[in-house]
């Protein structure tokens, strides 16, 4: 029975293992693709995968205890989405009218901050730390987007008037 219990044990291990070797090809392969494209909006539609992908390398590495290498790829992550906007934010001159990129953005940053506060919510305060930047950076961003996109909204505080001499 013992000798059963062991194996049942390394098969799990086997599968998380080769899991996340999966995992790492797929983010690797995606992560190419991203850092190649020259498109701003092509990068930011690659964004909602590369970001899922990095999410299915970081949770095995979290159930390991590898609260380190999981938060570096977090902040990548966050860097990825960072410089994605960047790109459109550089292109596209009316992103209200041509929300193209941005969408995809938008959805791929609110994913990620969701996922990152599932994350935060089973960890002790001392290893929240290293995720909290993760997760202010991403909630700057998906407000600049969201600004972006809909920059004439009715609960927007209203634009600054010059006084009148």
């Amino acid at each position: 029975m013992l000798f059963l219990t062991r194996i049942a044990g390394l098969a799990l291990a086997a599968a998380l293992l080769s899991g996340l070797v999966l995992a790492q090809d797929r983010t690797t392969e995606i992560r190419s693709r991203f850092s190649k494209e020259a498109d701003p909006v092509r990068k930011a539609k690659l964004l909602p995968q590369l970001s899922d992908s990095e999410f299915h390398q970081i949770q095995p590495l979290l159930a390991a205890g590898n609260l380190t290498e999981a938060a570096a790829i977090a902040n990548q992550l966050a860097d990825e989405a960072e410089s994605a906007v960047k790109g459109l934010d550089a292109k596209v001159r009316d992103p209200e009218k041509h929300a193209e990129g941005y969408r995809q953005a938008e959805f791929s940053v609110r994913s990620s901050l969701r996922r990152i506060n599932d994350i935060l919510v089973g960890l002790s305060a001392d290893d929240q730390k290293s995720l909290l930047d993760v997760k202010r950076r991403l909630d700057d961003l998906e407000q600049h987007l969201i600004r972006e996109l809909f920059p004439h909204r009715p609960d927007a505080p209203p634009a600054s008037a010059e006084p009148k001499t």
